[in-house]
């Protein structure tokens, strides 16, 4: 960026208005401090003077006292505040309290200590006493931190403070995330501007301010700044300062904005007004000078100078968790040496003459050290800057200075004061601190080269991922054995944990055993499985204004919008003739297409990512137009389907490369997306078809044709042949069902409802479906969580594409306290009540439309209660105009429902959310259990115990703790179903195992017969189980299963077993693991035995409750091997087996050595024999059961590839945590996963 340029976009000029999408006019120039001003000031006189102060601040008694100063105390505290003040209610704070008092410093107020001692002792029997007085005693050591709100003690607390100290008060109360508390907290601020003993009074724009939109920037500024003229009004009468506090990168340019046009007013020319900068965001010394320049404008033109004050604090605020989630820089630095190297030039910059003439500077720290930096390059260049420390500092300085004081009533201290105490000790410094050397080297720092501008995400080139190198297939991996002794050695407690007892206890055949074959119950640091060369597509940053230009373009396209309509009235078919000739044309297209190396396949899978970026313009417009969604939940989806292809095509080369096994693509499948995800899921799904080597033909919905469309054509421009990709909208009553019966369909991908998937396999019960059926999202808030953050992302979870996003969470399952807290309830209603509602191109919308007017479930959802119920917030239909008549609702909230509601017995695709009760959160994961679908469930909790508990007992695919339940990211946060939300044999879309899943599989030769056939290194229970087979096999025949056991090994130990995070955000958490299911392994009459026993390896390497039915009797060894570990087997012929699955006779009975039978309907099938034998009982099956979706079977032949056969066996998990806290990295959760 070149000298003098303006990298933040924030001012609006005088008296001036801005254009489009926020884009402002300016009416000066930068102008540059004296040259004289910059550079090192490094001399050892300077670096002396600066250590002596430092050590003279740190010696000086605080003007009121202060909490300890040890840093170990101070974290303690902020741990305390957070667990034990915040939480409502009492079982929350006396089960932290009683985790706490084992670690509380010995350098503890001995009146803290032992309260905290005491309560952890007797907390979790008599709760009640023990959590007060805990409480009591640690309001009292942190009350230091801010000052009494009421209007009776304020006075006697500002005079404590001192005749040198300026009380800067900032109203400090719960989040704000409605109109009624906006409003609330400014008729506080502003009765604090009326007193008498009040002369300075800082607020952020959010604070007072909701219901900005950060697209449309123009608007959020006017907004804003209407809301905030009275106070400055109030404050000009009074002769009181307000500052306006930029709380981090986010907030900076709007911040700016406001102020600058607030105090365009001429009523305010002599106003005395401030803003606080964050001096840890790099972008700060650009508005620095940026108002430095309009501030000499202001004063020559009669005004008053602006008040500057430089803050080192590092953000509170989500900015980095935003950032990270979003694949922005950094917004904010952290580290110490950063921080004092940022101040030391923002102070030079504002220390210059060009600055002075406009500006006052104040410099706000609670770090001794850096105030005695700042000190001494203020007295260096002869220019008064005032130093401002934020209360309960445990030091102090000579003279007048600021103080910056937090005001908090009494009735929220508990709620606000956990923010506070982590604010206070991140100001303590380590131990053992060099202070001479910290200041040499920030004193050191060189004039710096501006900070680069924020990169615009949109409307630039997208950079194609580098791929990979093609692998030579069917290779088996080098040093497979080793590698299996290498697992067996390195294999030690507290790398991998059973799920239930401790392994090294359990006996599988009588024997001891050596325990490789289980899960890891935490994150392996060491493995990522990350795509090599992968990256998300980072968002469209609204604090770019090239960004929001480009989304002001694109929106204003959307009402004449037309995209994909010529292509989807030239895919239009109306008979079956025409259907035959798509399906015969795909057919015939796809065997070339499919023999092609997947390395080939790959390049045009890569072509069509950068195909979809480029038309990501024309996809956001028809997602708007046609399905009604706003920007941010279009351009996710649009994101959603570029990473899809960049990621399959970089996966898609494992289907060449797996050891000991052949992929078979499918010929032709049919993907059938449903309207909700018209573009994300429909390309995604369409993409890994390609990319597993299939030809597709795709029929979206009657509700999506053009965005299907669009999609289509960009498919087609990157390269992938229209013979084996074609785009058909479908006459669904002529031509729906022969679709799905043809005979040249091999697979169909649904996204859609489970009625829709019942109905597909009673036309045609035999089909291969993998459907995301998606239902009921439920969330727990437990009574530990976070109420403030737990309503945010409620709201933000609940209404996404107006509740008709497949994972907005429709129910929320309140536990204890949490059930009885007034004021989440209420911040709920506030938040619920300040949306607005309106069309898909108006970028101030919260809320969009309907896809079509309200009809059946949906309009009594809308409209009616059951007995006991009543509306928190009742819905209301808006008109907004003949053309969209009934799709407008404002969002309801209903309390009192039950387990046996409509809205829990229903999948309502609408605005309205329902509030259950459960006294504990044991009852709560029940009722989630109950009336969730198995798709997306949620949780927000503080205690690891609550999630440990809940991650044991949970029953859905993906998991969502401490954020909304919404979201769909390619690699990071992968979507599947468990139960009711997923049909067929499918892996989670966007996740390391979807290719894998579309096809088949048959034997490769596999490598050279190994040397040795020892079973060394292999978990004891599988070892034992070939030694019992053993005498039953031929030299071949045991080499084969020898060599899928090590296969199985490997994979286990690298996948199956391990819990990863691909993305390594940092932030936030994104863990994929795999959890055992319960499946049925059923051998035909002319299954090889060793296939049958290689299934079984895989059954018992994957932990999961299965069940063995064979038409003739087992060996002995192996039947008694397998009746000792409890696994069912029974001996009956394929009639027999059909109708106990039908469900027409009891359970075969067992043999001798077997228990109890497994039940007659399991989850999962596992059918082996020969290929034709296989295909024939798979169709029976099917028939027999009547096409129920409940039942998943793998027909594939056995191979000896882990990566393959362990599958059937397991179920993947996505499971995202927050971890962030209070602008710090937060890794609470790690010692549970």
């Amino acid at each position: 960026m070149a000298a003098g340029s303006f990298p933040c976009g924030f001012a609006v000029a005088r008296r001036g208005r801005p254009g489009r999408a926020g884009a402002v006019p300016r009416l000066w120039s930068m102008s540059e401090n004296d040259p004289h001003a910059h550079g090192s000031l490094l001399s050892a006189d300077a670096v002396e003077r600066a250590t002596a102060l430092a050590a003279t601040f740190t010696a000086a008694a605080p003007t009121l006292p202060s909490p300890p100063a040890s840093a170990e105390v101070a974290a303690f505290l902020a741990r305390a505040a957070d667990d034990i003040l915040r939480p409502e209610g009492t079982s929350a704070p006396a089960a932290a309290l009683h985790r706490l008092a084992g670690d509380a410093p010995a350098a503890l107020p001995w009146r803290v200590r032992g309260a905290v001692h005491l309560g952890g002792a007797i907390a979790p029997v008599l709760p009640t006493p023990a959590v007060p007085l805990a409480r009591r005693v640690l309001s009292e050591a942190l009350s230091s931190l801010s000052l009494d709100a009421r209007t009776d003690r304020l006075g006697t607390a500002l005079a404590s403070l001192g005749s040198d100290a300026v009380a800067d008060l900032r109203l400090t109360a719960p989040d704000v995330r409605g109109e009624t508390a906006a409003r609330h907290r400014l008729d506080g601020i502003r009765a604090l501007v009326a007193r008498d003993d009040v002369t300075r009074v800082s607020v952020a724009v959010r604070e007072v301010v909701t219901g900005l939109s950060r697209w449309a920037f123009a608007a959020d500024v006017e907004h804003a700044a209407e809301r905030l003229l009275p106070l400055f009004r109030d404050a000009v009468g009074a002769a009181t300062r307000v500052t306006l506090v930029a709380e981090g990168r986010d907030d900076l340019d709007l911040t700016v904005a406001v102020l600058t046009r607030v105090l365009e007013e001429p009523s305010l020319r002599a106003a005395d007004a401030g803003i606080s900068l964050p001096i840890a965001v790099p972008e700060t010394l650009g508005v620095l000078r940026e108002l430095a320049a309009w501030a000499r404008l202001r004063v020559d033109d009669g005004g008053a100078p602006l008040a500057v004050r430089l803050d080192d604090a590092i953000p509170t605020t989500d900015d980095a968790l935003r950032a990270a989630r979003h694949g922005w820089r950094a917004p904010a630095a952290t580290a110490t040496a950063d921080l004092d190297a940022l101040a030391v030039v923002a102070v030079r910059e504002a220390l210059g003459r060009r600055a002075t003439e406009g500006l006052r500077v104040d410099f706000a720290t609670g770090d001794p050290v850096r105030a005695a930096i700042v000190r001494t390059l203020a007295d260096a260049a002869d220019v008064p800057i005032d130093l401002a420390l934020p209360l309960g500092v445990a030091w102090s300085v000579e003279g007048a200075h600021i103080v910056l004081a937090p005001v908090v009533h009494p009735d929220d201290a508990d709620a606000v004061v956990a923010p506070l105490a982590a604010a206070a000790a991140g100001r303590r410094a380590p131990d053992g601190e060099d202070v001479e050397d910290r200041v040499a080297a920030a004193l050191a720092t060189p004039e710096p080269a501006p900070a680069p501008p924020r990169e615009p995400q949109r409307g630039t080139v997208p950079t194609p991922p580098i791929l990979r190198e093609p692998a030579t297939a069917d290779a088996e991996e080098p040093g497979l054995t080793q590698a299996v002794l290498g697992i067996a050695r390195d294999a030690a407690p507290g790398d991998t944990q059973a799920l239930g007892p401790d392994v090294q206890q359990m006996l599988f055949g009588g024997q001891a055993f050596v325990d490789t074959a289980v899960f890891s119950v935490r994150e392996t640091a060491e493995l990522s499985g990350a795509a090599p060369g992968f990256r998300n597509t980072p968002a469209a940053d609204p604090a770019v204004a090239a960004d929001r230009a480009w989304v002001h373009d694109v929106l204003a396209a959307v009402g004449a919008s037309t995209a994909g309509d010529a292509t989807a009235a030239a895919g239009r078919i109306d008979d079956e003739a025409g259907l035959d000739a798509v399906i015969s044309r795909v057919r015939d297209a796809a065997a070339g297409w499919g023999s092609r190396a997947a390395t080939d396949r790959a390049a045009v899978i890569d072509a069509a990512s950068r195909a979809l970026a480029e038309r990501r313009a024309e996809l956001v417009e028809v997602l708007a137009s046609e399905a009604g969604a706003l920007f941010a939940e279009a351009d996710a989806e649009v994101d959603e389907a570029i990473d899809a292809a960049a990621y399959y095509a970089l996966t898609a080369k494992e289907l060449d490369r797996v050891a000991g096994a052949v992929f078979v693509p499918d010929r032709v499948t049919v993907v059938a997306p449903r309207w909700n995800s018209s573009v994300g899921l429909c390309a995604a799904e369409t993409l890994a078809a390609l990319a597993a080597g299939s030809g597709v033909v795709l029929t979206p919905s009657p509700r999506a044709r053009r965005a299907g469309a669009v999609v289509a054509e960009a498919l087609w421009a990157a390269g992938v042949p229209r013979d084996v990709f074609a785009y058909v909208d479908l006459n669904e009553e002529a031509s729906g069902r022969a679709l799905l019966v043809h005979p040249g369909v091999d697979r169909v991908l649904l996204a859609g409802a489970r009625t829709t998937a019942e109905r597909f396999l009673e036309w045609r019960p035999s089909l291969p479906l993998q459907a995301l059926t998606a239902g009921r999202n439920a969330v727990i808030v437990a009574p530990s969580a976070d109420l403030d953050r737990a309503v945010a992302d409620i709201v933000a979870g609940a209404f996404c594409r107006a509740g008709q996003a497949a994972t907005a969470s429709s129910l929320v399952i309140l536990v204890g306290a949490a059930a009885r807290s007034t004021r989440f309830l209420e911040q709920l209603k506030d938040a619920v009540g300040s949306l607005r509602v309106g069309p898909a191109d108006d970028p101030l919308s919260d809320v969009g439309p309907l896809v079509e007017e309200p009809q059946g479930e949906v309009r009594r959802a809308l409209t009616v209660l059951a007995d006991g119920e009543r509306w928190l917030v009742e819905p209301r239909e808006l008109d907004l105009g003949p053309d969209t008549a009934g799709r407008f609702w404002t969002p309801g909230v209903r309390t009192g429902v039950h387990a046996g509601s409509h809205l829990t017995r229903t999948a309502v695709a609408a605005p309205v959310l329902g509030i259950l009760h459960a006294p504990t959160l044991g009852r709560a994961i029940e009722l989630q259990n109950l009336v969730g679908s198995g798709f997306v469930a949620g949780l927000h909790t503080r205690d690891a115990a609550d999630l440990d508990l809940w991650l044991d007992t949970v029953d859905a695919a993906v998991l969502r703790v401490n954020r909304p339940t919404t979201g769909a990211v390619v690699q990071r946060e992968p979507l599947g179903g468990w139960g009711a939300a997923g049909v067929g044999a499918g892996a989670m879309s966007g996740g390391p195992n979807r290719l894998v899943a579309l096809g088949s599989w048959r034997p490769s030769a596999g490598g050279p017969a190994s040397t040795t056939l020892h079973l060394r290194g292999l978990d004891t229970r599988i070892s034992t189980l070939i030694e019992a087979a053993q005498p039953t096999l031929d030299y071949a025949a045991f080499e084969w299963l020898r060599r899928g056991a090590l296969s199985d090994a490997v994979a286990w130990d690298r996948e199956f077993g391990r819990v990863k995070d691909a993305a390594r955000v940092g932030l936030e958490r994104n863990l994929l693991r795999y959890r055992p299911t319960d499946v049925a392994v059923r051998a035909t009459a002319d299954a090889p035995w060793q296939a049958v026993l290689r299934v079984l390896v895989a059954a018992v390497r994957s932990g999961s409750d299965f069940s063995l039915s064979t038409p003739v009797g087992l060996p002995a060894a192996v039947r008694h091997l397998l009746g000792e570990s409890a696994v069912p087997v029974s001996v009956e012929t394929d009639a027999e087996w059909l109708q106990r699955l039908a469900g027409g006779i009891p359970d075969a009975d067992p043999v001798a050595d077997a228990v109890v039978p497994a039940p007659a309907r399991p989850s999962r099938v596992r059918l082996i024999g020969a290929a034709p034998t296989v295909e024939a009982e798979r169709v029976a099956l099917a028939e027999a059961i009547g096409g129920d979706t409940s039942v998943t079977v793998y027909s594939g032949e056995v191979t000896t590839a882990g990566r393959v056969e362990l599958l059937p066996f397991l179920r993947e998990q996505a499971i995202s945590i927050e971890a962030f806290r209070f602008g710090r990295p937060d890794p609470w959760s790690a010692e549970v996963i």
